[in-house]
């Protein structure tokens, strides 16, 4: 949370006004990030399916941060732009990254949800830490080593845990999904390491998949126009930056408190169900967002945000392995991400633009809301795809014509 994700938008305004770049270019740099993930993401994804994230986690916290390092140096938009590709290049694209999120969903089946509800309270614990102390760092010793402080407390907390607590996933340590018996032999298997599981090349021939990468298209489109330029929106309406930053801090809270609900609700509400009302909760809190001109509405409307970005975060770490078992989670969710990520990052430049040239977001705003609820209509109508079992089909097939025997 501290690495340029949720308290980038902190930077947008200090920056802009001391370098003369517009708005546009943080948007690009967002769609740069992402767009970099997308043409690493299938490598990774296979990588974490084999190797896991103990090398690649600190790996990508080290390349992460001396990007940060080299923003605290910049002069050019092209260098703002350059230095975020390299963050996404290694995967480090915020909260529900490859690399952060893969793991949990090996390690648990049965208990998958709750073991995502406790990961995501890293959100609210990291906001609250990290996005005042931003700002305190911004107006204390300005932007450029607020970046610099941030990349080595970054790398000083993930490097470490990454390398000594991190594996691929419990069999390699000679143990079962969600702390099961590992059976005697000829004994059965546990069942919770019994899922269903498609291979990325079985997936990607479902409808299922497809549809759901529509629905994250649309939202994560609708969600990158008003995430990341509302900060600096507020800062023109005149409201106060710390204030601004205490608001974006609750943001996270909120988003992290509706993952862990969200997470533990959805052993008995089908999943699709809990994301299309994350979904609805993005697009209320962006018509909210168009027309907050002062304190209470503004924390009201970041705050249902946040709500509504923890059940998308939920719904896109839960739902792949929900659907497709746990085998192949990695790359098939290397496979989807780039179209996720090159789509959604069009949202932030697009709004910049809108801006630069109109002097109002409202116009993107209103565009993103309307792809926030087509997206929650198609999750609710995204059920989990069935895989047939070749095996069954064909040892008992139908006798056509025959007759009952007395």
């Amino acid at each position: 949370m501290a690495m340029g994700s949720l308290n980038f938008g902190l930077f947008i305004k200090p920056m802009g006004d001391e370098l003369g770049i517009g708005r546009a270019a943080f948007g690009w740099a967002q769609t740069a990030r992402q767009g970099a993930g997308s043409l690493t993401s299938p490598l990774i994804g296979w990588l974490l399916d084999r190797f896991g994230s103990r090398v690649m986690l600190p790996l990508a916290a080290l390349a992460t941060g001396g990007a940060m390092v080299g923003l605290a140096n910049m002069e050019r938009a092209w260098h703002l732009v350059a230095l975020f590709a390299v963050m996404g290049l290694v995967g480090m694209n915020g909260p529900g990254a490859l690399v952060t999120s893969v793991p949990v969903l090996k390690w648990f089946v049965r208990d998958r949800g709750r073991a995502i509800s406790f990961v995501g309270l890293g959100i609210p614990v990291g906001a609250l830490l990290f996005v005042p102390l931003t700002q305190i760092l911004i107006d204390a010793v300005g932007w450029r080593m607020a970046w610099v402080a941030l990349a080595f407390i970054g790398v000083g907390v993930i490097v470490p845990l990454a390398a000594v607590f991190v594996r691929r996933q419990p069999e390699d340590m000679g143990m079962l999904p969600d702390g099961a018996d590992v059976p005697k032999p000829g004994a059965e298997r546990a069942s919770a390491a019994d899922e269903v599981s498609w291979t990325s090349s079985e997936a990607v021939k479902t409808s299922t998949l497809w549809r759901l990468v529509i629905m994250f298209c649309l939202v994560q489109l609708g969600i990158g126009t008003v995430a990341l330029h509302r900060i600096a929106a507020f800062m023109d309406r005149g409201l106060d930056p710390t204030l601004i930053s205490f608001a974006t801090a609750f943001d996270a809270v909120c988003a992290g408190a509706s993952t862990f609900l969200f997470g533990m609700l959805v052993g008995r509400i089908p999943a699709r169900f809990l994301g299309a009302v994350g979904f609805a909760m993005l697009a209320a809190a962006s018509v909210m967002t168009i027309y907050a001109s002062d304190l209470p509405i503004m924390f009201i409307s970041m705050a249902i945000f946040g709500l509504g970005i923890g059940g998308m975060m939920f719904l896109n770490n839960f739902i792949w392995a929900d659907y497709f078992g746990r085998e192949s989670v990695g790359s098939i969710r290397g496979l989807v991400n780039p179209i996720n990520l090159v789509v959604g990052g069009l949202g932030a430049p697009a709004a910049g633009y809108v801006r630069d040239i109109t002097g109002s977001y409202d116009p993107a705003w209103w565009a993103g809301v309307a792809l926030m609820t087509f997206g929650a209509a198609l999750a609710v109508l995204t059920p989990a795809p069935q895989k047939r079992d070749p095996a069954s089909a064909t040892a008992n097939p139908p006798a056509a014509n025959s007759k009952r025997l007395p």
